[in-house]
């Protein structure tokens, strides 16, 4: 309800004065109070909550609308923590939006989306990547889960953390505004053992950074591995490939993997071969090479191994960068976790329709997803992603959004 304010009035004050200032009275409460609702506490854009539909339960969707001080503008709905847009300057200072996805809930919950199962922009977990023939063994017991990637398990399961309602919490600090996300996995859950209470907190600052932060804590010994799982395109989404975009990442090794997109094991240097990013590298340059390991993908879909050196565990490091040179338009990538996956984008087929009414064609958008190594519960020689009781998961990933002349400018 607005709040209406009484003020008595002066004696005298003529009748139509009178009525004038209590109106402008009520109109600045009624603004007021709209303004609480929307998240806006002063004139400078911060955020704004709208409906975006609902589940088939009747559960209502919210859509969550953050704008830094330098118009930076980031969608965010509570199912599946999907981030739906973010809009950044290119060296015109004209906005795009350069993620991958859709306006609509019934679009992310249609069969021809869970058909194709992209993962647009969404937080993946339990397990972010494959599980090598969905099981693992932890304890003496060997846990079966889905198998809905051929004989892998891949991203979660049948409905990971990008298909579950999260409870949802924006604010505002001295850094930005942003929203804390959260949601318990029940023991059990697409196979996993152990209560997980799971908290993903996203935060764009006036520094031009999204950061993401990730919290859990559980009850039994569990694998954790979260991710997210937003596709780019610098150009805006919709439009043309991503072949151009130039791309560095900071890794001198890679994880090469078998038909099934399991790693081997090994450790595997870059040094001439297709996966040598370490200097910018136009995405398109070499992925057509005839090369065993981009057959097996159909271009790059692996985890480079990221050169921490002698960083501690929480410390963020240079994970990758991307430079799209017709926008202008950057995204560098910081991380504290081990590796990233850079997948370009090798099964969009155009059979998806985006927010300008565009289908996403092959090779359409890249992802960039900071996490642990694919299959490390079956893999003892791979940093571990058990998670024990008493334990709490961190990880950190920031990204910094420019717009500059070249690369290294």
């Amino acid at each position: 309800m607005p709040l209406i304010y009484s003020y008595p009035l002066k004696s005298g004050m003529p009748l139509l004065l009178s009525t004038i200032a209590m109106a402008l009275m009520t109109s600045s409460a009624l603004a007021q109070s709209n303004a609480e609702k929307s998240g806006h506490n002063d004139e400078a854009a911060s955020f704004q909550t709208s409906a975006f539909g609902r589940m088939p339960d009747g559960r209502q969707v919210d859509l969550y609308h953050f704008t830094n001080a330098n118009g930076i503008e980031l969608k965010v709905i509570n199912y599946g923590g999907i981030i739906v847009s973010l809009k950044t300057p290119n060296v015109e200072g004209e906005f795009d939006d350069i993620v991958l996805g859709f306006d609509s809930l019934e679009t992310y919950l249609s069969e021809e989306y869970r058909q194709a199962n992209p993962y647009f922009g969404a937080i993946i977990g339990r397990y972010g990547n494959r599980i090598a023939n969905g099981e693992f063994s932890l304890n003496g017991d060997t846990y079966t889960l889905a198998t809905n990637d051929g004989d892998n398990h891949l991203h979660g399961g049948d409905k990971g953390f990008d298909k579950v309602l999260w409870e949802a919490e924006p604010f505002e600090n001295e850094d930005g505004s942003g929203l804390v996300l959260r949601y318990t996995s029940e023991d059990g859950e697409e196979g996993y053992p152990g209560k997980l209470e799971t908290q993903v907190t996203y935060t764009l600052t006036d520094d031009d950074e999204l950061e993401v932060e990730y919290q859990a804590t559980t009850d039994k010994a569990t694998p954790v591995n979260l991710t997210q799982h937003s596709y780019f395109n610098l150009k805006g989404e919709g439009s043309d490939t991503i072949l151009d975009h130039q791309l560095m990442i900071n890794a001198d090794a890679f994880t090469p993997v078998n038909e099934s997109l399991i790693p081997t094991g090994e450790l595997r240097s870059v040094e001439g071969t297709p996966f040598d990013f370490t200097q910018p590298t136009p995405i398109g340059e070499r992925i057509e090479q005839d090369n065993e390991q981009l057959s097996y993908g159909g271009g790059y879909d692996h985890n480079f191994v990221l050169a921490r050196d002698n960083a501690a565990s929480d410390e963020l490091v240079l994970a990758a960068k991307v430079w799209e040179p017709q926008s202008g338009r950057m995204v560098e990538v910081s991380t504290t976790e081990p590796g990233i996956q850079f997948y370009s984008g090798n099964f969009l087929d155009s059979s998806l329709t985006g927010k300008q009414g565009q289908s996403y064609e092959h090779r359409s958008g890249f992802a960039l997803e900071t996490q642990h190594y694919p299959d490390s519960p079956n893999q003892e020689a791979f940093p571990s992603t058990i998670l024990e009781p008493g334990e709490t998961y961190r990880s950190r990933t920031v990204y910094r959004f420019a717009a500059q002349e070249a690369f290294g400018s």
